[in-house]
């Protein structure tokens, strides 16, 4: 029973605020959680508000074809609503793609996010990486000619390590692969990317036009809904409706739709979010310099940090309430910081500098 699965490594989420309570018995208002890429400013009020008007509601199923948040994507990226699936998070429709497809064979960064390996084992796929932790497009090309994947996929930027590829190194990639292999693009963090440098920003309309290409987004990061769990996929006709055959009805939930539609009409306070983490960054940026740190130019919410002694110094931080992700997993010795507010900042910053 489960033979298949003996060998699937389960993905590891940050530790959760209960658990630090639970063995240090800190209080839950006294610690500080910097470890899961989350949004700590939250959702826009304007979000929470309508969340709340519409509790009463929490026993009726969404409207399971999303109208109004489609529309609203619609107008965002300037593409249809046929173009666009919706997801319990954007790695549900990673998930669709995958088990759509069932792929032999799936190619990858070095280091990326985890799910697309786990998703991929589900079916048998055979995993291929890049020598290169980042992305090395040249890399891919190689690996793609050698062992011709059925799925290609490209984090821009990348989580966990931040790095971000050039849009149009990405669309030049694209026209040399074949329509027989998808292309998905993880755009996570696109919003974050695209605010810093507009070479990084990947236009989902501008994929369109290709017929092996799926951009994936997600309402968890920059709008601040991660525990509501929302994503979404835009592609082309021909990609979405066979994606909406594995999609199962009401995949979201009542005040998840709720929570998505109204936080695409606040692009203020999203913008507030986006900004506020490059300013906070530059914190973070500035002490690995003067200790001769070196990290990853993020163009994402969070910083890796290549520190010695990471499980040491990712232990020492816990027992203060401050939780960050040990990077010693991937095999080096790194800390990835979720970039918090100004406080949270300047509280573990004071910390790391007594401690390392």
């Amino acid at each position: 029973m489960f033979e298949k699965l003996k060998n699937l490594k389960t993905y590891e989420a940050g530790k959760p605020i209960e658990l630090v309570v639970r063995e240090y018995g800190i209080k839950p208002e006294e610690i500080i959680k910097l470890a899961s890429n989350e949004n700590p400013y939250g959702p826009s009020p304007k979000v929470i508000e309508a969340v709340k008007k519409n509790a009463k509601n929490m026993h009726r199923y969404p409207d399971d074809s999303f109208y109004e948040l489609k529309e609203g994507l619609s107008q965002k990226f300037g593409v249809e609503p046929k173009n666009i699936v919706i997801g319990a998070g954007s790695d549900q429709v990673l998930e669709f793609a995958i088990h759509g497809i069932a792929p032999k064979k799936v190619l990858m960064a070095g280091i990326t996010f985890a799910m697309y390996e786990i998703y991929s084992k589900q079916v048998g796929a055979e995993i291929i990486k890049t020598p290169s932790i980042t992305h090395n497009l040249d890399e891919f090309y190689e690996l793609y000619k050698k062992h011709k994947p059925e799925i290609i996929f490209l984090c821009v930027p990348n989580n966990p390590l931040g790095e971000c590829l050039d849009a149009k190194a990405v669309y030049d990639f694209i026209e040399k692969i074949d329509n027989d292999t998808l292309i998905i693009i993880d755009g996570a963090y696109q919003e974050f990317a695209s605010y810093k440098d507009k070479n990084k920003e990947i236009k989902p309309k501008d994929i369109l036009k290709y017929k092996n290409v799926l951009y994936t987004g997600t309402f968890s990061k920059a709008y601040g809904l991660g525990g509501m769990r929302v994503g979404y996929g835009i592609a082309n006709e021909y990609i979405i409706q066979n994606l909406h055959k594995l999609r199962p009805p009401f995949n979201i939930t009542t005040l998840s739709l709720t929570a998505a539609i109204n936080a695409l009409k606040d692009q203020e306070w999203v913008e507030m979010g986006i900004k506020n983490n490059f300013i906070e960054m530059e914190k973070y940026i500035s002490f690995a310099e003067e200790r001769g740190i070196k990290y990853f130019d993020s163009f994402t919410n969070f910083i890796v940090l290549f520190i010695e002694n990471s499980t040491e110094i990712a232990k020492a931080l816990l027992k203060k309430g401050i939780i960050i992700r040990d990077m010693a997993s991937y095999g080096f010795s790194a800390i990835r910081i979720t970039i918090g507010k100004p406080e949270e900042n300047d509280k573990l910053l004071k910390i790391l500098r007594e401690i390392s």
